[in-house]
């Protein structure tokens, strides 16, 4: 068995997005109300991105991102811009939102959210939402039917609706280079190799549509046709990005967590549409999910778990890693594990008792959701807690398991342009806190 890569990842880590300045923030906005034109954004994001990078060295982060400041959500547009897939929130006159899984976390928190002042969404049972009045009268209705409810509030679906509606192909022209590009023009060449480009997960579109809603009557018989051309799409874009020099990935990924949520699971059973159980969708999808992420040995990828990091740090979903851990350590081909691990909604360290010897996890200890600055000593026992339980589970000593640890925020500080709830100033004393910690655990190393 070969050693875990290290450099990267690196001891003092972090996920990817960060706090965007106002100004580039209203001026995307203005674009997207076509009162500027892109061209005037490109400056503002170039400027953006050179302090966000200068801050990152500052803070002895050696994964530099962009802070994803190229994107308005941590996702980006790899998906929209394949040929096949369409943005139907965006057709004149809506589109069917009986598609979605009204038990998925983030449609559910959403459905919730929307609840006005008058009324509570007390559950969410298969396709079917039950509402009681602060009145006492009570309403339910389908999924298909939430425009009708009284009280719906604008925002109740998630950002962007993408869905299949031709045969899916890599154009041939990426939305993520120009991002690596950019990067390259303000490093040496010598850390090009250590530039993180976070990339979207394969499911993305996929798992918070109802079964086989991700495409359209008569564009895919099954999913096993449609992951074979997401997968030849994302291999496309791989290559694109490797013969560019990219040698460092990260994969964004909510949806693996949510296989850890009791009440996804059990909305999931009552789910008489699902044609195969949870564990055998969570299955399908490491096998999706290897079908995209073939790539050369010493392309690092890594992928990051995530309960939902939006608008003022809400999360969407809790629930340790136990269910899946076997799984997703063994049989995921990535070498990397970017885990939250900073509330008792993540679980316990115990399922690190399942890490291969060739693989590492970066413990995501400090919470980038809320400016409140964690105790350091605090900090480093955790990561000596989580080595005890990797040791035991691969019969290694402590110091041969922290060999294959780092330390990083829980989540990005902005997976959405208006960022989470704390300030600029705020987040970098986090970035430096994740150094010292590194520092004391694992000094002289990056």
């Amino acid at each position: 068995m070969s050693s875990a890569p290290h450099n990267p990842p690196f001891r003092a880590e972090h996920i990817g997005s960060l706090l965007r300045p106002d100004e580039l923030v209203k001026k995307r906005y203005a674009v997207a109300d076509k009162s500027a034109s892109p061209d005037e954004l490109v400056p503002v994001e170039q400027k953006a991105i050179k302090e966000v990078v200068k801050l990152e060295q500052e803070c002895g982060i050696h994964s530099i991102t962009n802070g994803e400041y190229s994107r308005h959500q941590f996702w980006g547009t790899f998906f929209e811009t394949l040929e096949g897939m369409e943005e139907v929130n965006m057709r004149e006159g809506g589109y069917d939102q009986s598609i979605f899984r009204a038990y998925a976390p983030d449609v559910s928190s959403l459905l919730r959210s929307w609840a006005t002042q008058r009324l509570i969404v007390s559950s969410v049972a298969g396709q079917i939402l039950h509402v009681s009045y602060t009145d006492g009268s009570r309403w339910s209705k389908t999924l298909a039917s939430l425009i009708d409810c009284p009280g719906r509030h604008a925002k109740t679906i998630p950002n962007s609706v993408t869905v299949a509606t031709g045969k899916i192909k890599h154009t041939g022209k990426s939305s993520f280079l120009p991002e690596f590009e950019y990067l390259k023009t303000l490093l040496p060449e010598s850390e090009w190799k250590n530039i993180k480009l976070t990339l979207t997960s394969p499911s993305w579109y996929h798992f918070r549509y109802g079964p086989k809603k991700a495409y359209v009557n008569g564009v895919y018989e099954n999913d096993e046709a449609y992951f074979k051309d997401v997968a030849a799409a994302y291999q496309t874009e791989l290559k694109i990005l490797y013969d560019a020099g990219l040698r460092n990935g990260q994969v964004d990924d909510p949806n693996l967590a949510y296989f850890c949520s009791e009440a996804m699971l059990e909305g999931w059973k009552s789910d008489k549409e699902n044609f195969q159980t949870a564990d055998e969708q969570l299955q399908a999808y490491i096998k999706f999910y290897n079908d995209c992420l073939k790539r050369p040995d010493d392309f690092h990828m890594g992928i990051h778990l995530c309960r939902g990091n939006y608008i003022d740090g809400k999360h969407f979903s809790e629930g340790a890693y136990d269910r899946i851990a076997a799984k997703l350590f063994n049989d995921l081909n990535v070498s990397t594990y970017y885990l939250e691990y900073d509330t008792p909604r993540a679980g316990g360290f115990e399922p690190l008792k399942h890490l291969p010897k060739d693989k590492n996890v970066v413990l995501g200890v400090v919470t980038s959701k809320f400016p409140k600055l964690e105790d350091q000593k605090e900090m480093v026992e955790r990561v000596y807690k989580a080595a005890d339980y990797v040791a035991e589970g691969s019969g290694q000593s402590r110091e041969e398991a922290l060999q294959r640890l780092c330390v990083s925020p829980q989540c990005g500080f902005a997976s959405h342009a208006e960022g989470n709830p704390l300030g600029y100033e705020d987040m970098k004393k986090k970035l430096q806190l994740v150094r010292s910690i590194a520092d004391e655990v694992w000094p002289g190393q990056l």
